[in-house]
């Protein structure tokens, strides 16, 4: 049976140096670098932005990260994936997501961190990903367990923020759990929501793949 068209389709592609002044106010919400951001709490402008990224762009992160931005039909910067410390020794990497508040709960989050996920099993042929959140963010923690994410550990007191210590909760997603669970979460999450990697992307670089239950 011919799967039907996607209600909603939204592209990841790499992230370019143009994209740092759309996704600046990401960076300057206190309350989202306190919920999602453990490294720094200092809200940046475009120049502490441009020189965060600039490895992303000079190549010197060749190997080392790999960072995507998430587009809506009408070209809109919506969200980011990417791997971080990608380690060709170990075959492991730090993944992380963050979306807009404008898609927050509309199903772009997990789709976009699962299609990262894929890529780094099946194109990168890594064989851990590693991700950590406050204890109390519930989103995060929803998102990481749907992907399949096990938790391996609580660090306690690890994240200060708004006025006090929370501990941080360590999970890992290792590639046999992936396969093992992927076909399961595409078929969870169905196809009314799409992103796929690249506008000429093939139906099995999508999210969910389209050849998942297209029987």
């Amino acid at each position: 049976m011919k799967k039907k068209p996607s209600n909603k389709t939204y592209v990841l592609r790499p992230l370019e140096k143009s994209d740092l002044e759309t996704i600046l106010p990401w960076f300057q919400n206190v309350e989202d670098l306190a919920k999602f951001e453990r490294v720094s709490r200092i809200p940046l402008n475009l120049a502490q932005t441009e020189e965060s990224w600039s490895d992303m762009f000079t190549g010197s992160a060749i190997g080392r990260r790999c960072w995507f931005v998430v587009e809506n039909s009408a070209g809109k910067l919506v969200g980011m994936s990417g791997l971080e410390g990608i380690s060709p020794i170990n075959r492991d990497a730090v993944v992380a997501m963050f979306v807009d508040h404008s898609v927050r709960r509309h199903g772009v989050g997990i789709r976009a961190t699962a299609l990262v996920a894929d890529f780094a099993f099946r194109q990168l042929g890594l064989n851990r990903l590693t991700s950590y959140y406050r204890a109390d963010n519930v989103s995060s923690r929803d998102l990481v367990a749907r992907l399949g994410c096990q938790i391996e550990g609580s660090m306690r007191q690890a994240w200060f923020a708004d006025g006090q210590f929370h501990d941080m909760v360590v999970v890992g997603l290792l590639s046999s759990d992936w396969f093992e669970n992927r076909n399961s979460l595409a078929k969870e999450l169905g196809g009314e929501t799409i992103v796929k990697l690249g506008n000429n992307a093939s139906d099995c670089w999508c999210w969910p793949p389209q050849e998942t239950g297209s029987d």
